[in-house]
């Protein structure tokens, strides 16, 4: 199960009701040397009737008790064999009698428990639940659509079946509420490095959302694997806008980095043109060197070359 990320607080996690049932193993047997015993058992029944019959037919009436301890062999027989229970791989059955919870048949193929049990069929595969697409606003208040899914199974079976109404409804429905939670937790986008944002924290957020998840469903005897977004994106209504505040944002970075680069070279080639003496330069003529320079480094558009026959001063 993932752990908290960085952003992750205790207080937020939801504390649920402790479960009541925990599961346990089924009493019971192999089933297919009890088929066979009790194949075994119904002969021996149909012989006792076959010789209760040749007796009465010689000897009158005494044959009688051996003809009704026959049936009686074949009816047990026939009634233990409705304990023979099917179980396929990534299944389990939990076991009622009367009621009360009896235990859990993990172990798949034929088996055999007590056939007065009711046994309901519960699946322990890997399984996913994939969101609706969500609209809601996120910690700035701008109107988000986000979706998410979810993998998840069955670590529990009785706490599954006992705990809550539907297990399946109960996991997608917690899973859309710490989906809404955490996406109103965060900015989509954040305004500075500090803070972690849906887009930029991917990473640090599924997890949360994990952390969250689980707590959720645990009571209900659920195991979260992993949850990833599927969908993130503004809401109609303002994505042209803040579109064009990230191409904005862009343009600024972008050009934070030429300047920055081109700062570097100016200042390289004056070290440069000091150190091998190529140029007796003035502190006016620097400057003019360094505004053509940066023109030239900085400018979107190429430069346009320009003869200077006289001098800087003239």
């Amino acid at each position: 199960m993932s752990q908290p990320g960085p952003a992750a607080n205790d207080a937020d996690v939801p504390v649920m009701p402790a479960p009541r049932v925990h599961e346990r193993r089924a009493l019971g047997m192999p089933g297919l040397p009890f088929l066979l015993l009790a194949l075994l058992v119904v002969a021996g029944g149909v012989v006792l009737i076959a010789v209760g019959g040749s007796i009465v037919d010689d000897h009158g009436g005494a044959g009688g008790g051996l003809i009704a301890a026959g049936i009686a062999v074949i009816v047990v027989a026939l009634v233990m064999l409705f304990g023979l229970t099917q179980v396929a791989p990534g299944q389990a059955r939990v076991c009622q009698l009367f009621g009360r919870y009896q235990g859990t048949i993990r172990q798949d193929g034929l088996r055999w428990v007590n056939p007065f049990t009711s046994r309901r069929k519960i699946s322990t595969r890997l399984r996913n639940h994939e969101t609706a697409v969500l609209k809601v606003n996120d910690a700035y208040g701008n109107p988000i659509e986000l979706a998410a899914v979810v993998v998840w199974q069955v670590a529990d079976t009785a706490q599954a079946v006992f705990e809550v109404d539907n297990y399946v409804t109960f996991v997608g429905i917690q899973t859309d509420t710490a989906v809404r939670h955490i996406a109103t937790e965060y900015p989509y986008d954040a305004h500075d490095e500090e803070t972690l944002s849906l887009r930029g924290n991917a990473g640090d957020i599924t997890e949360r959302l994990s952390t969250e998840i689980a707590a959720r469903v645990a009571s209900a005897g659920v195991k979260i694997i992993e949850s990833r977004f599927t969908h993130l994106a503004y809401a109609p209504e303002i994505a042209s806008a803040m579109l064009q505040r990230q191409q904005a944002g862009a343009i600024v970075a972008a050009r934070q980095t030429i300047v920055d680069g081109a700062v570097g070279m100016v200042e390289s080639a004056l070290s440069r043109i000091a150190e091998q003496d190529i140029v007796e330069l003035d502190e006016e003529r620097k400057a003019s060197m360094v505004s053509n320079l940066l023109v030239v480094l900085c400018g979107d558009r190429a430069a346009q070359p320009v003869l200077n026959t006289g001098t800087l001063y003239q």
